[in-house]
């Protein structure tokens, strides 16, 4: 328990680099604990658990990490309420799932769409429960995302950060697993008419951090997102008034309001390729930005690859 009941904050770790391994060095700084991970055999919680669970939280007796990572309320409490829309809704197949790595560093690109960024939510579900090494996905988020009152909050607990340079190198090089969803807003806010054709990826920013910390790429494609939320319309005025990147029209929303916020029950395959290496070149190959550019068009047509070749082997929309 800490001293004034908030929560401790624990440095990041290195892989096979724990700077800190005993007690205090010589400069007197407390030794690093680790977060905690998951047990593989997980059982599901007793009563006495999650009332354990509510008191160390009510007196502040958790850890998160430097980024605000809280990796025990984010296994207790947000992924079981997702397990549903995972398991029974979207149905979500997942695919090459050993291509992620088991330890160290990895840049997970991922095509964007849905309106709403559930795409995202349950890649990193897929990531925990399907990876032999349940590891968690640390992904990055818009401006919009942070700057919205509870949802920020939320996202920093649940381990995303926000979509910079900085923080991306940060967690690559102590090792983590980093989603990034280049296509942006320009990907989850396209028309329906534009299903499955990716937009840009800009200027190849996640390529530059891969290479400036030797991480791998790992293209990922999401077949089944698209579908959700048709959006067949935008109305631009009230998405200026409230600050929204666009305000989508869609055949149940708004007309049917709060009901029609709730997604298709479409069915998702997550297909994860093989990894595209970035170790093998030069130590400024960050600064040339004609191989940046065609890395990035490298992964771009990788996962268009992906979409393309599991739509044709789709039967339908909802039966996969």
């Amino acid at each position: 328990m800490t001293a004034h009941g908030r929560a401790k904050v624990v440095p990041l770790q290195r892989d096979g680099r724990d700077d800190h391994s005993g007690g205090a060095d010589a400069e007197g700084r407390a030794p690093v604990v680790p977060l905690p991970t998951a047990d593989t055999a997980e059982e599901p919680r007793s009563f006495d658990d999650l009332v354990d669970f509510v008191r160390r939280r009510l007196r502040g007796d958790f850890e998160v990490d430097e980024f605000g990572f809280d990796p025990e309320l984010t296994e207790t409490v947000l992924f079981p309420l997702l397990r549903p829309l995972y398991e029974r809704w979207f149905r979500v197949t997942t695919i090459g799932v050993d291509n992620i790595p088991d330890t160290g560093s990895a840049l997970l690109v991922s095509n964007h769409s849905g309106v709403l960024p559930l795409d995202a939510v349950m890649t990193a579900f897929a990531v925990h429960e399907e990876h032999p090494e349940r590891r968690f996905l640390r992904m990055l988020g818009a401006d919009l995302v942070f700057d919205t009152p509870v949802l920020g909050s939320l996202a920093r607990r649940t381990g995303q950060t926000l979509a910079c340079h900085p923080d991306a190198e940060r967690l690559l090089r102590d090792g983590q697993l980093v989603g990034v969803w280049p296509e942006g807003f320009k990907g989850i806010g396209k028309p329906f008419s534009a299903r499955y054709k990716l937009q840009r990826f800009g200027r190849g920013g996640f390529v530059t951090a891969a290479l400036r910390t030797s991480a791998p790429i790992v293209p990922c494609a999401i077949v089944g997102a698209e579908e959700i939320y048709p959006k067949i319309g935008d109305i631009r005025p009230l998405a200026r008034l409230l600050r929204l990147p666009y305000f989508p029209v869609t055949p149940f929303f708004p007309l049917l309001g709060p009901l029609g916020t709730v997604p298709l029950p479409t069915k998702w395959t997550i297909e994860f390729g093989e990894p595209i290496r970035t170790d093998g070149y030069a130590a400024d190959a960050h600064d040339d930005q004609m191989l940046v550019l065609s890395l990035t068009d490298q992964v771009r047509e990788s996962i268009q690859t992906m979409l393309y070749r599991r739509l044709a082997r789709r039967r339908g929309i909802f039966s996969g």
